[in-house]
């Protein structure tokens, strides 16, 4: 930074610094920002304890604001721990926002970025009934999408299921944060195993699950930030689908007649396709393109078992 900009440690010149030396560093951004002008701006507004989703609202007004010398300094240690470590911002922050919503994360989940959250809001009415009833999150994770999903159908009873006793102590602390303890029933299971059985008018109205799903040859490949994650929560063997069959193959039983089952499978639209070539699926559009997430109904499920 030059001599000026120094002197005024005006947000815009310590954000632009900032933006230039984590694009000189060669990081992968994709664990809660997609730049490196979000991830500096995020954790530039992080240091200087100001509301995130705020902050972001008015963006322009901000570049012109002061930057106190503790803020600085505090930025400045976690622009260094971002580039010498290459640990994802959210690890280091210990949050993650999704639809506006903040959670709380570290090592034991995987950073929150489900395509799933954003068609909560619309994007699956189409095929639920007026009045959803119960609802489930599969590998819930860090609970995110079981919370947004409860705050989108407050009638709903939702449960959140996990594999990893870690993985839903984060979740039972970010059910807290969001004041849904009565709402957001957590249970440690290996995929459906452990699901209560269910009569057909008590069953799942919609199923949401965002598996493992990386495939054998893209794990070895994936970039450094990622092997902070659980590789359990990555994960679905050879060709990706492992999660996937044992899923479809139990998800009948816990469906509602008309109930749906969402799961988002990223890259891997090519190894479902060939895993189950005759399975009738709906492709959802999503930020992420429009086959990363699919929905299929329970009645086509019953059909292909």
């Amino acid at each position: 930074m030059n001599n000026e900009e120094t002197a005024t440690l005006r947000f815009g010149a310590v954000w632009r610094h900032a933006t230039h030396a984590l694009q000189a560093a060669g990081l992968h951004f994709g664990h809660g920002a997609i730049t490196a002008e979000d991830e500096a701006a995020w954790m530039l507004i992080h240091a200087l304890g100001w509301p995130l989703m705020d902050s972001f609202g008015a963006f322009d007004d901000l570049l012109q604001r002061e930057v106190s010398a503790g803020a600085r300094a505090c930025f400045d240690a976690l622009l260094g721990q971002r580039i010498a470590t290459r640990r994802p911002v959210a690890y280091l922050l210990g949050e993650a926002w999704l639809q506006g919503e903040r959670f709380r994360v570290d090592e034991r989940v995987i950073v929150p970025r489900s395509l799933i959250a954003e068609l909560l809001w619309g994007g699956l009415d189409p095929w639920l009934p007026e009045h959803l009833r119960r609802l489930a999150d599969i590998c819930t994770g860090s609970g995110c999408l079981a919370i947004l999903a409860a705050k989108r159908w407050p009638e709903a009873e939702v449960l959140g299921s996990d594999i990893s006793p870690d993985a839903l102590d984060v979740a039972r602390a970010n059910v807290a944060l969001h004041g849904l303890q009565g709402r957001v029933q957590l249970l440690q299971s290996d995929m459906l195993n452990a699901l209560p059985g269910t009569q057909p008018e008590r069953g799942l109205d919609l199923m949401l699950c965002n598996p493992p799903y990386v495939n054998a040859q893209s794990m070895r490949t994936l970039p450094q930030e990622y092997h902070y994650e659980p590789e359990l929560a990555l994960a679905g063997g050879a060709d990706g689908m492992d999660l996937v069959r044992r899923l479809l193959a139990a998800a009948p039983s816990c469906l509602a007649p008309q109930g749906v089952l969402v799961v988002e499978i990223g890259n891997e639209r090519a190894h479902f396709e060939a895993a189950f070539p005759r399975l009738p699926v709906v492709w959802l559009p999503t930020s992420g393109g429009d086959d990363a997430v699919f929905l299929v109904e329970a009645a086509a499920l019953h059909t292909s078992a």
